[in-house]
């Protein structure tokens, strides 16, 4: 947590859209309404108020131990809310699973389990499949398709072990677009990975922002904060700004949320 100046000056490139998503409409916006979640004794989160947009690339920022992953896992059930909830197209989100494609921590996955790339992918297609019905030709050709996208097409076969952690990353990314879901929530998947597997990940995280869907994602840098994202939602226990990164970046924002003294200079390019 700084104490102290941390000035950083953050610049903000042109995205680069490529097609594949193009084609797709808008979805509805998330709404969290006083959505809050206690461990035992703990308070995690509290009152919670936002809304998520289809068509924006957003992240969830904030110190360690903000609440960000307690927040998308809150969102989808994965952990027991103690107050409010999160709504979609005017229903709980938790009632409306089959629309979202979730992809967890690294750390969450068990990396010795007996599975191949093209396993995994071919899992993202089982709500649509069944889990007892053979897949379709159809579900076949998305999941080679999200293999391809993601560049792991030499490598459908191998072992999910045998992977890097770059590698693997992909592998889920793949999964998470075979699902072909309205939402898309990611826990820190830039954590732990090369940049090149960085670049491949955000750009298609831009491709399904462009495309009208909801992409939340769990993120811990500040400065891709700014470069990348268009909305950001910044915790600390309770929301301190959540909006565009433009509002939200703010030097009043960043103290609250991280302590100490925290200037951004903002490069008129990324502000526009």
């Amino acid at each position: 947590m700084p104490d102290a100046a941390s000035v950083h000056h953050l610049a903000s490139p042109k995205r680069k859209h490529q097609a594949g998503y193009s084609n797709l409409s808008q979805t509805g916006t998330i709404t969290l309404r006083q959505l809050g979640v206690h461990y035992r004794l703990v308070e995690a989160l509290r009152d919670i108020n936002c809304e998520i947009k289809p068509g924006r690339l957003t992240g969830i920022i904030g110190p360690n131990g903000a609440g960000k992953s307690t927040l998308i896992k809150a969102m989808l059930g994965l952990v027991p809310t103690a107050t409010g909830k999160a709504m979609y197209q005017g229903k709980p989100l938790i009632e409306q699973l089959e629309k979202v494609a979730y992809m967890p921590q690294r750390t969450q996955i068990d990396w010795t389990y007996p599975a191949t790339v093209w396993d995994v992918v071919l899992m993202g297609r089982v709500r649509k499949t069944g889990w007892f019905r053979r897949f379709s030709t159809v579900s076949r050709r998305i999941a080679a398709d999200a293999i391809e996208q993601v560049g792991m097409g030499d490598y459908r076969n191998r072992p999910i072990g045998q992977l890097s952690g770059g590698q693997q990353q992909r592998v889920f990314l793949a999964k998470a677009l075979a699902e072909q879901a309205d939402i898309f929530c990611f826990d820190e998947p830039m954590a732990g990975i090369d940049k090149k597997t960085e670049a491949v990940i955000f750009t298609i995280l831009h491709q399904l922002a462009d495309a009208g869907k909801i992409v939340l994602v769990v993120h811990h840098d500040l400065g891709e904060a700014m470069t990348h994202f268009d909305d950001l939602i910044l915790l600390n226990r309770e929301l301190i700004a959540s909006g565009s990164r433009q509002t939200v970046l703010s030097s009043a924002n960043m103290q609250q949320a991280y302590g100490g003294q925290v200037v951004f200079w903002l490069d008129p390019v990324a502000v526009k």
